[in-house]
């Protein structure tokens, strides 16, 4: 089994910031990639960033220059500090990982965490 958990998110003016974190833990012996998507009412899920176990990160074009992604292999952990926050980015944060056990590998969403962020 294994557990995400997503914390950090919440209403917030434009221009302001948030930090979001997801804790993994259980039956993991390595996790690969670490990403964060988000959706919005009405829309599809959209990658916002990504990173892998060696650091490489990847952005979704509307967040390049306001949105940092980073993670600590030792607590199993991938953070998403955004700032320059815009009422655009409201959307509920799902947290996802890439990861491998003692059975295999597989992926896992967490949860969700909502961001408002108002005009």
């Amino acid at each position: 089994q294994v557990q995400l958990v997503e914390s950090g998110g919440g209403l917030v003016q434009a221009g302001g910031s948030l930090r979001l974190s997801c804790a993994a833990s259980g039956n993991i012996v390595r996790i690969n990639i670490m990403d964060w998507y988000r959706q919005a009412p009405g829309k599809q899920r959209e990658l916002v960033a990504a990173i892998t176990r060696t650091g490489s990160t990847n952005y979704a074009d509307s967040v390049k220059g306001r949105f940092t992604i980073s993670r600590d292999n030792a607590k199993n952990t991938v953070y998403l500090q955004m700032n320059s926050l815009k009422p655009e980015d409201t959307a509920v944060y799902y947290c996802r990982i890439d990861y491998c056990s003692g059975y295999g590998c597989s992926d896992y969403w967490g949860q969700g965490t909502q961001v408002t962020v108002s005009s």
